[in-house]
């Protein structure tokens, strides 16, 4: 079963990190992808651009609205994603433990639906 961790921490945090401390955070955070995959596990992982990038949509009575940065102002925000394969939630969580931004932050870990498709 597919599940995607959700990796959230405070984007201000990353910025307080040292040059050598960040340098230490990607080389762990790719490291553990290489694992992930080497195991199996992995399907995708993403680090996301800054929430000043960002772009919310929405659309009411057919008309389009956008606004800047995330849907709503929290102290943590979503710095990226890894979709994983596991033999259940259990397993899941067990490797999303080992993400390295969840010693820092958190990790949401929800299963993915497969949305049934309709017989034609």
């Amino acid at each position: 079963m597919r599940y995607i961790c959700l990796v959230y921490h405070a984007e201000s945090a990353l910025h307080g990190l040292s040059s050598s401390e960040g340098a230490k955070l990607d080389a762990d955070s790719l490291a553990y992808d290489r694992k992930l995959q080497a195991e199996g596990h992995l399907v995708v992982a993403e680090a996301l651009q800054s929430v000043r990038t960002a772009k919310t949509v929405r659309k009411r009575a057919g008309k389009v609205l956008v606004s800047d940065g995330p849907f709503a102002e929290t102290k943590e925000q979503l710095l990226g994603f890894v979709m994983i394969e596991a033999g259940g939630m259990d397993e899941a969580v067990a490797l999303a433990a080992d993400i390295p931004l969840a010693s820092m932050g958190m990790v949401e870990v929800r299963a993915i639906y497969d949305i049934p498709v309709p017989d034609q």
